[in-house]
């Protein structure tokens, strides 16, 4: 234990007052505890942020920063078969400021070291200057998620705390991160960053690698486990202990955060040849007591939060459902290709809500879209909190008993008076087409609901509804709908919020 107390305090030395030190290269101790032992010993300590990049590199812009990339010769492990190589992200462009990298080995942890020969800057050739201050802003793991013959890109750690995977035949789409703090919240956003990462070399031919980070913010720290299997869909199993400096009134655990700029509910407010532009249509709930959700995502015109009230919720994730070329029609940024993440609790999380915060945007470049558990109660200064769950990142998930929420539009009414909504529903997975004997049960915080028509879908088996809301006076209204048959549920509980733009 006192070896592990040294340890964690020289690494917290290292990274306060020297991080190109290259003290105890020839590799030292290493587990799990000594990263917890690290954020233990720094949360007692102020917050100082990493050293950045040269301002050289922090100013180029993207195309330039794309220049820039990791010889694959010289991966970790490259050539090895070990099932996995690993490389780094340089530092530059938005990721400005430095982390540092160690390799474990024989349960031996050693530093990685920087080395601009490590790069090849391309077009950028001119950047290369090694009297400058250089250094690495994240890291890249490859596998064979698409044929066992070749290694692909799956996963990246990259700027603060965000990280994105992807299943097999996906591209990358939306992140996670490790927390949010005070997302939405008038006092601004506080961003946590991982400052090191430590990564285990796996056995040859692994199916599983496994990597930790050292969490760091002003109002706390933590010790970050990832144990990643990529595969069809990448599971990423999470444990973390957090300890906070001061206290957190607005915490925001297993953040995702994603871009939705339109779909058919406002393909109106844009003029554009796609039909439409988003990495989610979707936030998918199950909660504690069983029921499932479906909110279909908006860009609003204004900042909207919403919370779905919970106890000990089973998941929740950011869905894209929409997986035919034809809803979007972009050969580039192919948006069907873009997997979901779902987040499956372990344990007891206790009171809290499932938070989701929509912020308008014009681009199809900015994620306005942020969901994450919050728990009930702040969190005190000088807390340790313990984390666990799991990361699911491929096609979208949903309880295959129930007929899932697949489309939903809007539009004027032909008097142009109410709003109609148009909801489709997929039949539940293996069950018979949905018949005539459905029962369609509608709710509207405000104004009133009219017209509802629900009637089989002869050509998918499906079933969809149609139902007019008139607002009368109000600005919002949050609206629902569930399916049910002799008494029973059988679909998943639709919810939309209406507002007056």
């Amino acid at each position: 234990m006192r070896a592990q107390v040294r340890l964690a305090a020289l690494i917290v030395c290292v990274l306060l007052f020297a991080p190109s030190a290259t003290a105890e290269s020839h590799g030292v101790s290493f587990s799990r505890s000594v990263v917890v032992s690290a954020a233990r010993d720094l949360a007692l300590r102020p917050f100082s942020p990493p050293p950045n990049v040269t301002a050289k590199l922090g100013e180029i812009g993207y195309d330039q920063y794309n220049d820039i990339r990791y010889r694959p010769r010289v991966r970790l492990w490259a050539g090895e078969d070990r099932g996995f190589e690993v490389d780094f992200r340089h530092a530059g462009f938005i990721y400005k400021y430095l982390v540092q990298a160690f390799v474990v080995e024989d349960g031996r942890a050693k530093p990685i070291e920087y080395d601009h020969r490590l790069f090849d800057f391309g077009a950028s050739e001119s950047l290369r200057d090694p009297q400058l201050r250089y250094g690495f802003s994240g890291i890249r793991i490859w596998a064979p998620v698409e044929s066992p013959a070749a290694l692909s890109e799956f996963l990246v750690f990259q700027g603060a705390s965000y990280f994105r995977a992807r299943g097999s035949g996906q591209g990358y789409g939306l992140s996670a991160r490790a927390l949010a703090m005070d997302t939405a919240e008038p006092r601004g956003e506080e961003f946590p960053l991982f400052r090191s990462f430590w990564i285990e070399r796996p056995e040859p031919g692994a199916k599983a690698i496994t990597v930790h980070a050292l969490l760091d913010s002003k109002r706390l720290t933590g010790a970050y486990q990832f144990r990643i299997t990529p595969g069809p869909e990448t599971i990423i199993e999470v444990t973390a202990t957090v300890f906070t400096r001061s206290a957190v009134e607005v915490i925001g655990i297993a953040p995702l955060t994603t871009m939705f700029l339109f779909g058919p509910v406002n393909r109106h407010r844009f003029d554009d040849f796609r039909n439409a532009v988003h990495d989610s249509d979707g936030l998918l709930i199950w909660r504690g007591n069983g029921e499932w959700l479906w909110r279909s995502l908006v860009n609003p015109t204004k900042l909207q939060v919403s919370l779905f009230m919970d106890a000990n919720p089973r998941g929740f994730g950011l869905m894209q459902r929409a997986s035919d070329f034809s809803h979007f029609q972009d050969l580039q940024a192919r948006y069907e290709m873009r997997p979901s993440a779902w987040v499956e609790t372990n344990g007891n999380w206790g009171r809290g809500s499932v938070e989701l915060v929509e912020i308008p945007t014009h681009g199809e470049f900015n994620d306005n879209i942020v969901a994450f558990w919050r728990p009930e109660q702040p969190i005190a200064a000088g807390v340790t909190k313990e984390l666990s769950y799991v990361l699911r990142w491929g096609s979208p998930t949903g309880d295959p008993q129930l007929a899932q929420v697949s489309a939903t539009r809007t539009g004027l009414t032909l008097h142009e008076k109410k709003r109609l909504y148009v909801v489709d529903f997929a039949k539940a997975e293996g069950r018979k087409p949905l018949d005539d004997q459905v029962e369609v049960i509608t709710s509207a915080s405000r104004g009133q609901i009219s017209n509802v028509v629900g009637q089989p879908n002869a050509l998918t088996g499906g079933f969809r509804v149609n139902f007019e809301l008139d607002p009368g006076p109000e600005n919002l209204s949050e609206l629902s709908l569930v399916l049910k048959k002799e008494g029973r549920i059988i679909s998943e509980k639709w919810l939309f919020r209406w507002t007056r733009d």
